[in-house]
C-alpha cells in the first residue's frame, strides 16, 4: 500500500504492524550517534522491514549492503517489545525535509504511541562524550524523563535537520515526543555516544534490553565504515553539484 503525502511517498510492506509501539528515530546527524545507536537496536531486537519512504528529493544515489540494493529511508518494527525505528543510511538533503517529515507524521504517526528522537551535539571535552540530557513535547513526558533518571536540558537550545523538523511537526501536532541530545565526538563516528544513549536512556524509558558490547569491542571498525560511506557519498556528490553547492553524510 502506498501513500503519498506533499512530495513524499509512504509505501508500507506488511499488514500486521504492532500495536501502538514506540517509534525511535535513527536518522544521520552529528557524530551518527542515532544511527549507531537504532541500527543496533533493529538488529538486536530482530525487527522486521515495515516500510519504506521515497521522495524526489532524495539524492539520485543508490545504496546498498550485503550485496543488496536497499531504499534509503525504512522503517522497522517488531510485536516484542513493540517498537518501531526509522533509518536513513545518508543524511537527507534540506528539500527533503519538509515532506519527508510530513508523510513520517502523516502516514507513519498514526501507527506509533510515542516517538523518541536523538540529536547528537559536539562535546566539549572528553570526559562530555555520552552525556544525555532530555526534552519533551508535554509535562508529562518531561516527568517520565525525570523518573528515568535522564537529566532535563535546563539552558535554551536549538535542533535543526532532519530531527528538528520531526520534533517541531511532533510539537504542533500533539504527538509524544521526547528528544534525548547527547554530547558526541567533535568530528568523528561516535559509538561510545550512541552506547550511553542505550544504557542511560533508551533502556529506560523503552521495555528492552541491548547488548552494547560490539560498540565497544568494534568502535574503531564502526567508525572506519561510517567513514567510508561519506567519502563516498561526499565523492559522488561533488561529481553531481556546483562547488558552491558542497554537501555530506553529517548535519
Amino acid at each position: 500500500m502506498t501513500q503519498q503525502t506533499n512530495g513524499a511517498n509512504c509505501i508500507w510492506l506488511k499488514d500486521k504492524r504492532p500495536e501502538h509501539p514506540t517509534l525511535i528515530e535513527g536518522l544521520p546527524g552529528h557524530g551518527l550517534v542515532a544511527s549507531i545507536a537504532v541500527d543496533l537496536i533493529t538488529r538486536q531486537l530482530g525487527l522486521v522491514h515495515h516500510a519504506s519512504i521515497q521522495s524526489d528529493e532524495f539524492p539520485p544515489v543508490v545504496t546498498f549492503t550485503e550485496g543488496l540494493v536497499q531504499d534509503l529511508v525504512r522503517v522497522y518494527a517488531g510485536q516484542d517489545p513493540p517498537v518501531m525505528t526509522l533509518q536513513s543510511d545518508l543524511a537527507l538533503p534540506p528539500s527533503a525535509l519538509q515532506p519527508v517529515s510530513q508523510c513520517i507524521l502523516s502516514d507513519v504517526s498514526s501507527e506509533y504511541q510515542r516517538a523518541i528522537f536523538i540529536a547528537g551535539a559536539p562535546a566539549e571535552s572528553e570526559a562530555q562524550i555520552g552525556k544525555v540530557k532530555g526534552v519533551a513535547t508535554t509535562e508529562a513526558l518531561r516527568d517520565e524523563l525525570e523518573q528515568a533518571g535522564i537529566p532535563i536540558a535546563e539552558e535554551a537550545g536549538v535542533v535543526g535537520g532532519i530531527t528538528g523538523a520531526l520534533v517541531k511537526e511532533c510539537y504542533q501536532l500533539d504527538i509524544p515526543a521526547t528528544l534525548l541530545i547527547v554530547r558526541a565526538h567533535p568530528y568523528l563516528p561516535d559509538p561510545s555516544a550512541a552506547k550511553s544513549v542505550i544504557e542511560t536512556a533508551l533502556e529506560p524509558l523503552v521495555e528492552f534490553d541491548i547488548d552494547t558490547t560490539e560498540l565497544e569491542e568494534h568502535a574503531e571498525e564502526i567508525r572506519t565504515q561510517m567513514n567510508q560511506i561519506a567519502q563516498q557519498y561526499k565523492q559522488v556528490t561533488e561529481e553531481q553539484q556546483p562547488e558552491s553547492q558542497p554537501t555530506g553524510m553529517f548535519q
